[in-house]
């Protein structure tokens, strides 16, 4: 067989304008985390707002499902456009009270907040319009090279943000930042999914149309109904819960508190998860006929073990090796769960699905939360090997109660 090209899925029209977009929406995306979770950590001086922050920016995740509702009824890309021209709008605020010196840590606060309803559900949306554009068979090829729009984003997002923002300060670095939102909603508009009509039911007297809620309903039953999709879910949840708060929320405070560095510092460490994560994206975009079940179990035991090493490391380069390592493996991890569950679901349920997948990105504020509390008690090291021990116990748990799901050869997530 021919070994698969990792540019295969640019031969469809649709996806040479969607991964532009997503790749430019990741980039502002990573640029506002590092710029602003800096500000507050120097302007409060405190790591329990600093993980406040950082979870005011999930708290969409509760409502995420809804995005799915809507995007199977009017379609993901038109979804997907109105949600970057919010992230714009957003942002060129936060771009003005910057430039005229009127920002404040509390202005901060609730514009996160406000962005922080839509945000999260850019990742499934993005999954459910690419499931959607291309063929059955060069979806693990698309999922993976869409994963590296993030990952190229904590690299080049990153570092760029910490350079733009220690040159010239917060007003011009929002005033990249807004102009990629600007260039990201246009590119979206560019993507013609294919139309379908509204869901109607039957009555007795005619058509009418179905309810929101009913829709709602319909999709957390068929995610919980389908045990290899509940397993997929548990593990990203708990992902989100014990691994991420680790190499995201928390790196602003691990730089300047561990690691006694600045926001040029911050961005390697930043840049560093993202360079292993873009190696996965890469390499499993070249790579077929994998076990894609056995591959999250898998490189979800890397990545624990990885963290538990990484929460002992007392320097930077030390620990910049361990968060390469650590995103290669997320990375596998989540494009495998990413593909079970596209792989699984039924067309007119892919967004819904992915609603539900974006809901449990609600562990990351909750272990956010938990871990600022945990570091002023007994400190970073202690609570990063707690968490990193705790993720994998409970991860294998779920594999052993779902082995018949994820490990055997012959269950349907493991299809080649």
């Amino acid at each position: 067989m021919a070994r698969p090209s990792a540019l295969a899925p640019f031969r469809i029209r649709n996806y040479r304008f969607q991964w532009p977009a997503d790749l430019l929406t990741s980039w502002a995306f990573e640029m506002e985390t590092l710029i602003l979770g800096w500000y507050v950590l120097v302007e409060t001086g405190s790591v329990l707002l600093l993980t406040l922050f950082a979870s005011l920016s999930y708290i969409g995740t509760l409502i995420a499902p809804m995005f799915g509702v809507v995007g199977d009824r009017i379609g993901h890309s038109d979804l997907l456009a109105m949600m970057r021209v919010t992230y714009a709008v957003l942002a060129a605020t936060l771009m003005i009270l910057a430039l005229t010196g009127h920002l404040i840590p509390l202005y901060v606060f609730v514009i996160v907040a406000i962005m922080g309803l839509v945000r999260p559900s850019d990742l499934g949306v993005r999954s459910a319009l690419v499931a959607t554009i291309m063929p059955s068979d060069q979806l693990i090829g698309a999922i993976s090279i869409s994963r590296t729009t993030t990952d190229t984003a904590r690299i080049a997002g990153a570092l760029s943000g910490a350079g733009l923002f220690a040159a010239l300060g917060m007003g011009p670095a929002y005033v990249a930042i807004v102009s990629l939102y600007i260039i990201s909603t246009l590119l979206t508009l560019c993507v013609v999914a294919p139309s379908k009509p509204h869901p109607i039911d039957e009555v007795a007297d005619g058509l009418v149309r179905r309810s929101p809620m009913r829709d709602l309903r319909e999709g957390m039953a068929y995610v919980w109904s389908t045990p290899r999709m509940r397993a997929a879910i548990w593990i990203a949840f708990l992902a989100n819960l014990t691994a991420y708060p680790l190499s995201n929320g928390l790196l602003p405070y691990i730089a300047r508190d561990i690691y006694g560095t600045n926001q040029t510092g911050l961005g390697y460490l930043s840049a560093s998860f993202a360079v292993g994560s873009l190696v996965g994206s890469i390499a499993l975009s070249l790579v077929g006929g994998i076990r894609v079940a056995r591959l999250m179990i898998g490189a979800t035991v890397i990545w624990y073990a990885t963290l538990l090493v990484f929460a002992q490391m007392q320097t930077l380069p030390a620990a910049i090796a361990c968060l390469m390592l650590a995103g290669f493996s997320q990375s596998l991890t989540m494009i495998s769960i990413a593909v079970i569950l596209m792989r699984t679901a039924s067309e007119h349920f892919r967004g819904r699905v992915m609603g539900v997948r974006m809901l449990v990105i609600y562990g990351l504020p909750l272990g956010l939360l938990a871990a600022g509390s945990l570091i002023d008690e007994i400190g970073f090291a202690a609570t990063g090997t707690l968490y990193a021990a705790a993720g994998l116990a409970l991860m294998l748990a779920i594999v052993l109660h779902w082995r018949g799901d994820l490990w055997h050869l012959d269950a349907p997530a493991n299809a080649k």
